[in-house]
């Protein structure tokens, strides 16, 4: 249990510290603590005066900010106040933020005498952008860099009852792609703006490389004339790659020729890479000939030659020249683009303009049971994403936004399209995120914007590879793909004097996250704070009856299924039997499934509980294993992570809890102990009636290749493992 604040002396501050910090300033640390405590001994508005001092520095162990943290949260009751919080918006600050500028604008006119500020108003105008989205879309609208060439007749057409997400911009005509690649004056975007920085693995010591807004403009038009004269308009193309810059190039002179680029995440293997390139129809893959990790090349050509594609085009890893034998058909990346330069202007090209619901992108659930869904995006799509990114993560022309991810999974076009749509730089690193080298890239590109998964910021906290790097320049992290940890993301925070984390949760189908973090309101770690703007939804009872919207409260979500960017079909399943069949009406229209099991908090925040489908009945109390595993991994110090799952006994009878445990390298534990440590940990934070009836320490757990944890997987493993004891 965690110290008191008040019982943390000068000598637990110092030795915390470790070398870190002398007596000196360890001193002034415990009397900056101790006059932070003494103006107001509210907890947050404590911990909110020790940041604001800067008296954690991001060079201190983690030893030394959890023994701040936790002391001074010791005596909180979250079942009283909520979550403890850690950030908190200044009034001037959130002004100047994209989402507070227009609030401060429109605001009086839209919310009358109710508007005060926007960190006081920012819930009633979230509420207005549901209720009248519309408005909120007029205005955002003229904030991204969207260029039409017919303009739409209006913002949303809701007649279309075969439309259950509603039509968007009908009559708009466009090119997003080109979008990306204009200079304009709102956002700020010139021909000699830096819109690409990069750097390969392994040349840590030399300068970041650097792109303009011009030269990208130029190599996508080549590749756009190539594809033209190779392909057929609205042919869907492959690309299975690492997220380079060739990669970004190649997806916008797909889109920009009018064509169906088709994201395939470069971890598959064949027989998924098959699926994929079948599903879609595709008529051509861009790959390259190997990929290099870590200082070795692993083959991807020959991945991709085994799901036999129609014809491939190879780039090099490395160099000019492909280092494999190709086959008849297929063409290296050099060929390729001399098709482009044997035209007048290779590097000029006249976009072709589709109309605002046209497929630009087909994506693909992670594909855990069956086949994966075949999600197309429209042109809405990135207006979605990228308007999202300027609401919640204020991104603007002058960020440097990173995320280590791949154009196989949403991440990839989504962070793609919030740089280029609002001006700012899309910052890539050709190599493996998990150590050293791609922390000092992030230092040395100086982003600003840095997104995540809990998995990876594990990573760089056990392995220390951070130590010595500056990430002060960033003003907000954010995180998602899986359920974060409170003590990681305390880690992450501090790494830059305490910025928020903001978690996003959404889908592939959604093109953006319907519940995210929002930087003009106080953040508390590991949750989310708000729905999105525009986006509304609510938690049902186990009836299908939704809670009131002030009540804590778990269950499945329901979403309103008004909602830009949304999905109204898929290529290869029922998209009405996928997200509406079964689910109850609200306010006269059937709620949009999404599958998440949300836990609305005292105060509002919100906790993803797992999926529907990880929901277990332990004793006849329902919990998820989500909750189950953020209490596990604070058990013990050894713990890495750790999964739960729950499965019934052969002969019949309660479920059983099983607990799959990955330890840190370091430590070695017996099976026995960590059943007593888990139960005693569930029993104490969740209820004294739960407990392991089974531990199982593994070397890493299965996950998809977009990171997710497969306890579909662990619990038929168990329930092989358990049946021969059912019958003993």
């Amino acid at each position: 249990m965690a110290k008191r604040l008040g019982e943390v002396g000068l000598e637990d501050l110092y030795r915390a510290g470790g070398s870190t910090i002398s007596i000196k300033e360890a001193t002034h640390m415990y009397q900056a603590i101790a006059a932070s405590k003494a103006s107001d001994p509210d907890p947050r508005r404590v911990w909110k005066e020790v940041v604001s001092r800067k008296v954690l520095k991001p060079w201190h162990p983690h030893h030394l900010h959890q023994l701040v943290y936790y002391s001074v949260y010791a005596n909180w009751d979250v079942s009283i106040n909520g979550p403890p919080l850690y950030w908190f918006p200044s009034l001037d600050e959130s002004k100047i933020t994209n989402l507070g500028r227009i609030m401060e604008i429109h605001g009086p006119k839209l919310l009358g005498t109710s508007y005060k500020d926007p960190i006081e108003s920012f819930s009633l105008f979230q509420k207005f952008s549901v209720q009248h989205p519309e408005t909120y879309w007029s205005i955002v609208l003229e904030e991204l860099s969207i260029v039409f060439h017919s303009s739409p007749s209006c913002i949303l057409d809701n007649s279309k009852k075969l439309e259950p997400s509603g039509a968007w911009l009908p009559g708009a005509v466009l090119n997003v792609a080109e979008c990306c690649l204009l200079p304009s004056t709102h956002p700020t975007k010139e021909d000699n703006s830096c819109a690409l920085v990069w750097r390969e693995e392994g040349r840590d010591d030399l300068d970041v490389n650097r792109m303009t807004l011009k030269e990208l403009r130029e190599q996508v038009m080549v590749v756009a004339n190539a594809v033209d004269a190779t392909f057929s308009k609205g042919d869907a193309i492959a690309i299975d790659m690492p997220m380079t810059v060739s990669a970004v190039v190649i997806y916008l002179g797909i889109i920009l020729a009018g064509c169906v680029a088709v994201s395939i995440a470069d971890s598959f293997a064949a027989k998924e890479i098959a699926t994929r390139l079948r599903v879609s129809n595709a008529k051509a893959i861009f790959t390259q000939d190997f990929i290099l990790r870590g200082g070795r090349k692993f083959s991807l050509y020959s991945r991709v030659v085994e799901a036999d594609p129609f014809k491939a085009i190879v780039l090099p890893v490395s160099g000019n020249s492909v280092g494999i034998e190709l086959r008849k058909q297929d063409v290296s990346w050099k060929e390729f683009l001399s098709i482009a330069n044997q035209r007048p202007r290779s590097n000029h090209y006249s976009p072709v303009y589709r109309p605002i619901d046209s497929t630009i992108n087909i994506l693909f659930s992670s594909g855990t049971t069956g086949e994966p869904k075949a999600i197309p995006w429209t042109q809405l799509s990135p207006i979605r994403c990228s308007a999202d990114g300027w609401a919640h993560n204020d991104i603007r022309a002058g960020d440097v936004y990173c995320w280590p991810t791949n154009l196989g999974w949403v991440m990839g076009p989504v962070v793609l399209f919030t740089c280029f749509l609002n001006g700012a730089t899309l910052a890539l690193y050709h190599g493996s995120p998990s150590g050293r080298g791609f922390g000092k890239f992030i230092q040395d590109a100086g982003v600003t914007v840095l997104g995540t998964v809990p998995s990876l910021v594990k990573t760089w906290k056990s392995s220390n590879c951070l130590e010595g790097l500056d990430w002060t320049k960033i003003k907000c992290f954010a995180t998602t793909g899986e359920a974060s940890n409170a003590d990681d993301d305390l880690w992450l925070s501090s790494k830059s004097y305490y910025k928020p984390v903001l978690e996003c949760c959404g889908g592939t189908e959604l093109s953006s996250a319907y519940i995210q973090g929002s930087l003009l309101q106080p953040q508390a770690f590991g949750t989310f704070s708000t729905a999105a703007m525009t986006a509304g939804f609510v938690i049902l009872d186990e009836h299908g009856h939704p809670y009131p919207d002030d009540k804590a409260c778990v269950g499945e979500v329901g979403l309103l299924p008004l909602y830009l960017g949304a999905t109204n079909r898929l290529l290869n399943a029922d998209h009405e039997k996928v997200y509406f069949e079964g689910m109850p009406m609200h306010n006269g229209m059937r709620l949009r499934r999404h599958g998440d099991v949300l836990k609305r908090t005292v105060g509002g925040y919100l906790i993803v509980q797992g999926r529907a489908d990880d929901t277990m009945n332990l004793g006849g109390i329902k919990t998820s294993s989500v909750e189950i595993e953020r209490v596990c991994d604070g058990a013990d110090e050894s713990i890495l992570e750790t999964a739960a799952i729950s499965v019934a006994p052969l002969g019949g009878g309660p479920e059983q809890l099983i607990m799959f445990v990955v330890l840190k390298k370091e430590y070695s534990h017996q099976p026995e102990k960590l059943k007593i440590l888990f139960s005693r940990a569930i029993q104490s934070n969740l209820n004294p009636l739960f407990k392991v009836s089974f531990v199982k320490i593994v070397r890493e757990f299965p996950r998809t290749a977009s990171n997710k944890l497969l306890r579909r997987v662990l619990r038929d493993q168990v329930k092989q493992e358990l049946s021969p004891r059912s019958r003993i």
